[in-house]
């Protein structure tokens, strides 16, 4: 192949992202869940996809599950996530991203200056959502299908640190939908 006809395939590869939505893609043991990442907090969302794309997340599980919490994932048991400059990100709080039943967060230490561990993300399973953590992780996303796996996830069996008992594995990419697919996708929910 040529170098001209590489780059007008990469070129059209690229224009066609410009005109979709990335959406965070969970494949687990339970079922499947979708993320609409939130445009609102760009260096999470870049984040997210950086990660997504080079499978940083394919050898890892859910770590901790909570009901009336959340389910939390991502953590590679490695003091890194956390104290790794690469593998952190500075917090992007909005007002109109808020811990609501569904929405995805990122999970942190409790370093004062509130800097998200990109590694590692959560789901607010909590149907009254989780408010009292606004302003204090970041909110970079929402479950738009799936919700019914969350549920599912935070009711196994766990040990006393509420890490599952029979890990609950997980497969992560990104999926790019037109505006189309991406309403038929949050009306087949």
């Amino acid at each position: 192949m040529s170098f001209v006809a590489l780059f007008i395939i990469q070129a059209n590869l690229f224009a066609q992202r410009l005109d979709t939505i990335p959406i965070g893609y969970i494949q687990t043991n339970f079922g499947e869940i979708y993320i609409e990442l939130d445009y609102k907090t760009p260096n999470h969302q870049s984040s997210f996809i950086e990660l997504a794309e080079a499978g940083y997340w394919d050898s890892l599980t859910f770590n901790r599950v909570i009901p009336n919490f959340v389910a939390q994932g991502g953590c590679p048991d490695t003091p890194e996530g956390f104290n790794d400059p690469d593998f952190l990100l500075e917090p992007e709080f909005h007002p109109d991203l808020t811990h609501q039943y569904g929405a995805v967060g990122a999970g942190r230490d409790n370093n004062p200056d509130k800097l998200s561990a990109r590694c590692q993300f959560y789901i607010v399973q909590n149907t009254r959502g989780l408010h009292r953590l606004d302003g204090d992780y970041t909110v970079f996303g929402k479950v738009i299908k799936g919700m019914d796996v969350v549920d599912q996830i935070v009711h196994v069996e766990r040990d006393s640190d509420d890490k599952p008992l029979i890990p609950i594995t997980m497969k992560v990419s990104v999926l790019y939908l037109n505006l189309e697919d991406l309403a038929q996708l949050k009306n087949n929910n």
